[in-house]
């Protein structure tokens, strides 16, 4: 049996290499994203261009969507041209990460429409985005989620997390805030080892086969903050969002975040410092300045 043919709303950073390995796997492709320069690599492969959210729910069953902040996907989910408007759509998948309280939204407002809302937000970075290798977070009635798993396993490695909407969120969230609580506290680690006279590299090293190794030690120090090129691929706007959206759910359960709310607080002083494009491996260089060292090697 052919390939059903899919929608794909948002095909940026992270939506243009999943849009791209649904069409390597043989899908048929409807996209839109408000910039053509994202949607032209994939309307030269094959890709069909729509002209709205709606239009690509009026031509795809399953629609899904990559997008930045809470805001956009419930403004393309239920708003006036978006995917609850196009008529066909039954399935929209939400790759983003907005947190459960958006993702509960949304889902209340597609069933009005007869469309199930899978939760289903990604965590791997670009790189994993174009390997392949993510790990994909779903929530979303059983039915449902054996129909589209065929669909996600394109992007990575599948997590079944339950029906109710949002739970697949708090996974991604809680996920996103130990990425930049390791990258914070690494910060002040290898700072303070660089002032007292230690080389950074043998620092990471000996952190890297020691208790206090993490994905920032093992990744993105040795990748984007030794060489001093800040280009790890995952903007620091993106990571301040995600951890406020994380602590803001996590204190509306009565669920206390008193580290949490401390890389926050960084996570703002890293964006005033170099704006929300920067790569959020900016975070060392707020260290490097307060502590007046340059962490290389």
């Amino acid at each position: 049996m052919a390939n059903p043919l899919l929608g794909f709303v948002g095909v940026g950073r992270m939506g243009g290499p999943m849009a791209s390995r649904l069409l390597d796997a043989g899908y048929p492709l409807v996209v839109f994203d408000t910039q053509t320069a994202a949607t032209d690599p994939l309307v030269a492969r094959g890709a069909t261009l729509a002209a709205s959210p709606a239009d690509v729910a009026a031509q795809a069953e399953i629609v899904l969507v990559s997008l930045p902040t809470p805001d956009i996907v419930k403004a393309v989910a239920l708003g006036p041209d978006g995917v609850a408007a196009g008529g066909r759509a039954r399935v929209m998948i939400d790759l983003s990460t907005t947190g459960p309280g958006a993702a509960t939204i949304v889902a209340a407002g597609l069933a009005e429409k007869g469309i199930v809302a899978v939760d289903s937000p990604v965590s791997g970075g670009i790189r994993g985005a174009v390997a392949g290798t993510l790990a994909v977070m779903v929530s979303c009635p059983k039915a449902t989620y054996d129909e589209v798993a065929p669909i996600l396993a394109t992007f990575g490695k599948l997590f079944y997390t339950g029906e109710k909407a949002g739970l697949a969120q708090t996974a991604k969230l809680a996920n996103n805030l130990m990425a930049a609580c390791a990258l914070v506290i690494t910060s002040e680690a290898m700072a303070m080892g660089v002032k007292a006279g230690l080389d950074a590299r043998v620092l990471v090293d000996i952190i890297n086969v020691s208790s206090g190794r993490n994905s920032a030690s093992q990744d993105k120090f040795p990748r984007a903050i030794l060489p001093g090129t800040f280009d790890f691929g995952f903007t620091t706007g993106l990571s301040y969002k995600d951890v406020r959206l994380c602590v803001d759910e996590a204190e509306a359960m009565g669920v206390p975040m008193v580290v949490g709310a401390a890389v926050r607080q960084m996570l703002a002083v890293t964006q005033a410092k170099f704006g929300a494009g920067s790569d959020f491996t900016n975070i060392a260089r707020v260290l490097e300045e307060w502590a007046g060292v340059e962490i290389r090697g």
